[in-house]
């Protein structure tokens, strides 16, 4: 007899295998088609705002796997909210201006200085809106749902024009200024930098101890003696015009008896200058403080000019002489000291790092190479008394990955020193995840210099500043409120177009041009000013947004770029924070933990990923990833991720496959008349949901791949839906029972897809178009459906726990008696279990078949352990026996049983398969 035809076995259409590369373009075309993020905004039309503002890419080359991790994080975010009472609008956004543009048309072979600024800005323009569409295509194939044709764009005349007006309020406070100090500046970008543009590398430097002769000691030191500097920078030596030394130190002049001269250096360095010049023999011949060198002159080694003696507390013991080589042109601290005396800020390079007239014998050359030439120098006259080389950090430019200077020219400055408290209390008030990012930044901010916000380059937003006919700089607040709507209507552009007068509100004056004539800045913002003023020309633009944002997420390396820059223009015009939550994610790695690189050849393109295996597998391994530090990508890696969506894959086809005659409406049972396993699991699966979406609000996503893959692991195929198939297989279709565990595959199996949505996007709606009586057109037009806990279930769950943790047990002696071949599979057993008091009673208290649940023939409970035999397999409070189960093997249901065989016409079937066989079945052919 062909009993297999009286077996409900699962019917389905949905596919084992994902073909996710195949099916996700089709799917994206379909929710294009369907305006599914219109729709989605449209569902939570007048909730409580969630808004997430996306930091800018930068507008250069295809995504890569950081730019997907970000991405879908976000997405993942945006997609919760959507799900879970929030309206969350997503814009999308692109940082475009800078140097790595203007570098990219010239290995295209564009010259920049043949053609006009307004030429050139438009060649810039073209190549970064190509490559915002190379991206957002990128983005889209991941999955990300945004206002993708309506982005928000730093070249954009709106967005230019809010920075605008975010400058002139900010120089209306007296934040804005000019001045000629030190900046870090990139020879090789031909431009000053900002901090947050500048990343630490190794170099060798020359180590040289240089001899500077006393010229007028001033009564206080032998005019026949000589100070030591300690420098590591030669190159800085045409600009020295000073020697600074601690007023606190004590100092001294020795007799070295093995040079017969006489040298100055700190007191407290004595020993160790002594042993790295070679002194042998040294005799103390005066001591002063510090403060007693103030204005003693000493002359420079190979100029005529004086080197003045000055004070600083700059100066210290760590290294060196004490006496320290000071040229206010090419350092920080030598400028800040200086500033009081008054000294000439020499900076005898240009922009490209090369010596200019001020640096006579060595104009033309770069810097680097006028190091040994000037080596040799101090050497001819006598000067040089050491000479070493040395590895050390030392600061480079974050794009051209080439060493940078420090150099004095005129730039515009944001005085971070004029509030700096403010900007500090607003850090504190924001939520930081992880809790490390406020330290982090309020360090950063603390320590921080003033702000450079000017660059010597064409594609950028120009610094709206006009000039007098006397050189006074005019901003003023007829000036920007005049800009501000030509920047709007025209874009940043009009500004090179333009003359200074043609920009000017009309009948201007202004004392310092009594002529009228007036001129224009030529150099551009600073490109963290265009991003960290996106609060005002994004959020405070787009009235379906708000400022402060609810959530700022971006890499870590963001503490130092993003993060600073809009908090700071934040607090400038607003007194506030633009965000209230910051969340940051680490960098992406190879498998080894190696930093990606072109020229290891280790890059890992998302574009092949999703090509060969499927944008959700790739969102399955971000969500896989503890992204708040570094994470790793390999394809051993993404293999594993693949074998776990497979996992819930064919999961989601059990589910599907075993409902497919069951209408939630007609056929669901209610809660109380489930069976008590049923009631279990749903108690369960109610409770995972409740967890998921906690760990979502906390944006824990790794928790929500774990508990979703233990659960499906565990939970469902390992016990619930191993056990189920002797029930919805073998029963009656309308049964009590199957109708009973039908209703909880269908509630998990509709719950699951909208909880994994999130992560899951393209996979959870094609399991949401086979559930069949579901009204929404896409699982992602749906809310979560959370249950909350009753009293009594949770006493079930404690109570199935505790029978779980007996079930190991048995699960244990089945798998050691199919070793022992006493068994094969686990339907041939009997399970005896010795058991105390309690355990017995609970296993007599489950409200269901508990051989069904073990899945053994034949099922035994004898109370007290004493009485197992030696060979039981233990647990806690038990022990476990397995036999072989009595009877004949039921040819229907495959269960062992005493009764196969006595009812005539079946007689190979079980009495409860024969009577299921001859009421629902009698009209079948059966015969083979």
């Amino acid at each position: 007899m062909e009993y297999k035809k009286t077996l409900l076995m699962p019917k389905t259409a949905f596919p084992m295998r994902g073909g996710l590369p195949n099916k996700e373009p089709k799917m994206q075309e379909d929710w294009a088609a369907m305006n599914l993020y219109e729709a989605v905004q449209e569902k939570n039309a007048g909730k409580p705002t969630f808004i997430l503002h996306d930091g800018p890419p930068y507008a250069n080359g295809a995504i890569h796997t950081g730019h997907a991790m970000n991405k879908i994080i976000k997405d993942m975010i945006v997609r919760y909210k959507g799900m879970s009472g929030y309206s969350s609008p997503y814009v999308p956004g692109w940082d475009t201006h800078g140097l790595p543009i203007e570098q990219q048309l010239a290995k295209k072979g564009v010259k920049r200085k043949e053609m006009s600024p307004v030429e050139f800005r438009e060649l810039c323009e073209k190549y970064a809106r190509e490559q915002i569409d190379i991206q957002r295509t990128g983005f889209k194939r991941l999955g990300v749902q945004a206002e993708w044709d309506n982005p928000y764009i730093t070249l954009d005349p709106v967005f230019e024009s809010n920075e605008i007006k975010v400058f002139g309020q900010m120089a209306e406070k007296g934040y804005i200024y000019r001045g000629k100090k030190p900046v870090y500046w990139s020879p090789s970008s031909e431009s000053a930098l900002a901090e947050a543009e500048i990343e630490y590398a190794d170099v060798t430097s020359p180590s040289l101890y240089v001899a500077f002769n006393v010229k007028d000691g001033k009564g206080i030191v032998d005019n026949d003696a000589e100070f030591v500097i300690w420098t590591t920078t030669p190159w800085t030596l045409p600009a020295n015009v000073a020697i600074s030394v601690n007023p606190a130190f004590n100092y001294v002049e020795v007799a070295v008896a093995v040079a017969d001269r006489k040298f100055i250096v700190a007191e407290g360095l004595l020993p160790a200058v002594s042993e790295t010049l070679g002194w042998e023999e040294t005799t103390v011949v005066k001591t002063f403080k510090g403060s007693e060198l103030e204005y003693v002159t000493a002359q420079h080694p190979f100029y005529d000019r004086d080197s003045l003696l000055i004070v600083g507390d700059h100066v210290t013991l760590d290294a060196g002489s004490g006496c320290v080589h000071t040229a206010p042109g090419h350092g920080e601290d030598d400028y800040f000291a200086s500033l009081s005396y008054k000294l000439e800020v020499i900076s005898p390079v240009d922009g490209r790092g090369i010596y200019t007239d001020e640096a006579p014998g060595f104009e033309g050359v770069y810097y680097e190479k006028a190091n040994p030439m000037i080596i040799e120098l101090l050497e001819e006259k006598g000067r040089l008394l050491k000479l070493d080389y040395f590895s050390h950090s030392y600061p480079h430019d974050w794009r051209t990955k080439k060493p940078v200077i420090y150099r004095a020219t005129p730039q515009w400055f944001a005085s971070i020193d004029a509030f700096r408290e403010e900007i500090l209390e607003a850090i504190a008030g924001v939520d930081w995840v992880p809790a490390w990012g406020e330290q982090r930044l309020h360090n950063m901010v603390r320590d921080r210099g003033d702000w450079v916000i000017s660059r010597q380059r064409a594609w950028g937003v120009p610094l709206p500043i006009f000039y007098g006919e006397n050189g006074d700089a005019i901003i003023t607040k007829e000036t920007i409120a005049h800009l501000v709507p030509l920047f709007r209507e025209h874009g940043s552009n009009v500004w090179f177009a333009r003359e200074a007068k043609d920009l000017l509100p009309e009948g201007f004056t202004h004392p310092s041009s009594p002529n009228g004539t007036f001129t224009k800045e030529t150099d551009i913002m600073d490109v963290w000013f265009d991003s960290g003023s996106s609060h005002e020309g994004v959020l405070n633009e787009r009235d379906y947004l708000s400022r402060p944002a609810d959530l700022y997420f971006e890499g870590s390396d963001q503490y130092r770029g993003w993060f600073n820059s809009s908090i700071t223009t934040g607090v400038a015009i607003n007194g506030k924070s633009p965000y209230k939550q910051i969340l940051s994610h680490g960098m992406v790695l190879d498998g080894k933990g190696r930093k990606m690189s072109k020229s290891i050849g280790n890059t890992v393109d998302p574009n092949k990923i999703m090509n060969q295996m499927g944008a959700d597998i790739l969102r399955l391994w971000v969500s896989s990833s503890d992204y708040q530090a570094d994470v790793r990508i390999s394809d051993d890696i993404l293999k594993q991720v693949a074998d776990v969506y497979r996992k819930i894959r064919n999961t989601f086809r059990f589910l599907l496959g075993n409902t497919s005659d069951f209408n939630p409406t007609t056929d669901a049972v209610a809660y109380n008349k489930l069976s008590e396993a049923d009631q279990y699991m749903l108690a369960t699966y109610n409770r995972l949901a409740r967890q998921i979406d906690e760990a979502y609000n906390k944006y824990e996503f790794s928790t929500v791949y774990r508990a979703v893959n233990n659960f499906v692991t565990t939970d469902l195929s390992n016990f619930y839906l191993d056990f189920a198939k002797d029930v919805v297989y073998i029963e009656a279709e309308e049964s009590a029972a199957r109708r009973s565990m039908q209703t909880v595959f269908y509630t998990i199996a509709k719950g699951l897809t909208q909880l994994l949505a999130p992560l899951l996007p393209h996979t959870a709606d094609e399991i949401w178009s086979y559930l069949e009586f579901e009204t929404a057109k896409s699982v992602h037009l749906t809310d979560f459906e959370l249950v909350a806990e009753t009293a009594e279930q949770t006493q079930l769950i404690e109570k199935w726990t505790r029978f779980m943790t007996l079930r190991d047990v048995v699960q244990k002696a089945l798998e050691e008696a199919r070793n022992e071949k006493l068994i094969g599979k686990s339907l041939m057993a009997k399970v005896t279990i010795y058991a105390d008091q309690a355990t017995s009673d609970l296993i007599n208290s489950i409200n269901n078949d508990v051989k069904q649940l073990l899945i053994v023939s034949d099922f035994e409970v004898v109370v007290g352990t004493e009485n197992a035999p030696e060979t039981a397999t233990k647990g806690d409070n038990v022990a476990v026996v397995v036999t072989a189960a009595t009877g004949e093997t039921c040819e229907r249901c495959r269960v062992v049983k005493t009764d196969v065989g006595t009812h005539a016409e079946h007689p190979t079937l079980c009495g409860n398969c024969a009577s299921i066989v001859e009421e629902h079945y009698a009209d079948v052919d059966l015969e083979a």
